[in-house]
């Protein structure tokens, strides 16, 4: 099989294709002819060597794939040859074959290309158990999503409209925020000619849930607007700036503060990652979720796709195609 893989860390420079063999099947395990693999922020992060988990040396990059299953060992549970699945991995995804453990894989959605399967496992399972199982999101109530035209910012901006929320999405630039709006929001708010807080004041007075995965001054916005008893998930700080909580606040408006990490469900509440995905299912076949790749690659231009994600002009998901 083909495959980009490193040898030391340093970023997307150091990415080498190379021609590898199959390796046997282990306990447990899938072999997953690979279609299409999504890129993700914390790719770029693996590469410098300075993620929070980093396979040992040498290792083929990529945390999503999505492809059709070619052998399973005696004890995959639920897992069949012929199978469309997507997978979420520690590393192995930019390669045209994957082995990974059948607890990693969920089936594709019905209908669904390989580019959207792979786009699937982190925007859509990240943002689904944020809102429904952190945040209890409420039909009726106030969802404010932030970074809206990411990855799983627009996954929880379509999920917020599914649930039968009012949805204000914050972007940068006015295409950002036409984006939004076209996968559901209700009101847009371009942080970069407007304030977060004076707008939402005049829209919609005060918001129940906030989505943030951006933080700095956006997280201290969120609080001047926030309802009481109203909750702000954090699920990231890709300003790169973790904002200081004042305990104060969350005393006398009676709020929560949620962290949310997705990848702690997958080791510690695996049930609960498999019951999220089943209504995601149910939600791309109601035709109420649906994943935007803004771009796709082929596998001998994945450096060319990282650095367009770097550049933050990506919206949505960035996928690199096998074929």
């Amino acid at each position: 099989m083909r495959a980009l893989q490193i040898t030391e860390h340093g970023g997307i420079d150091q990415l080498r294709m190379v021609d590898l063999p199959s390796r046997p099947l282990a306990s447990g395990e899938v072999r997953i002819k690979v279609k299409a693999a999504a890129l993700n922020f914390a790719d770029l992060l693996v590469l410098k060597g300075t993620y929070q988990s980093i396979p040992p040396l040498p290792f083929i990059p990529g945390m999503e794939a999505a492809g059709k299953v070619i052998e399973v060992s005696d004890d995959a549970d639920g897992v069949y040859v012929g199978d469309d699945v997507a997978a979420f991995i520690n590393a192995g995804g930019y390669a045209e074959e994957l082995v990974t453990h059948c607890s990693n894989i969920w089936q594709s959605p019905k209908g669904a290309s390989a580019s959207e399967a792979a786009a699937y496992p982190v925007a859509y399972g990240t943002s689904e158990l944020a809102l429904f199982d952190r945040a209890k999101l409420q039909e009726g109530e106030t969802l404010m999503v932030h970074g809206a035209a990411g990855g799983v910012g627009l996954a929880a901006v379509q999920l917020g409209k599914a649930m039968g929320a009012t949805v204000i999405a914050t972007a940068g630039g006015s295409e950002k925020c036409a984006l939004a709006k076209e996968n559901g929001a209700d009101h847009v708010i371009d942080y970069k000619n407007e304030s977060i807080k004076k707008r939402v004041q005049k829209l919609v007075g005060k918001v129940d849930v906030v989505y943030d995965p951006v933080g700095g001054d956006t997280f201290n916005q969120s609080l001047r607007v926030i309802n009481s008893l109203g909750r702000i998930l954090l699920v990231g700080f890709a300003s790169g700036d973790v904002p200081r909580i004042p305990a104060n606040h969350l005393l006398v408006k009676n709020i929560d503060i949620q962290g949310y990490y997705w990848g702690d469900y997958i080791k510690y509440a695996p049930k609960k990652v498999t019951k999220s995905f089943e209504r995601l299912n149910k939600l791309y076949q109601a035709n109420k979720i649906k994943p935007h790749v803004s771009k796709t690659f082929p596998l001998e231009k994945t450096a060319e796709a990282l650095e367009f994600l770097k550049s933050r002009q990506a919206t949505g998901k960035v996928i690199i195609t096998m074929d």
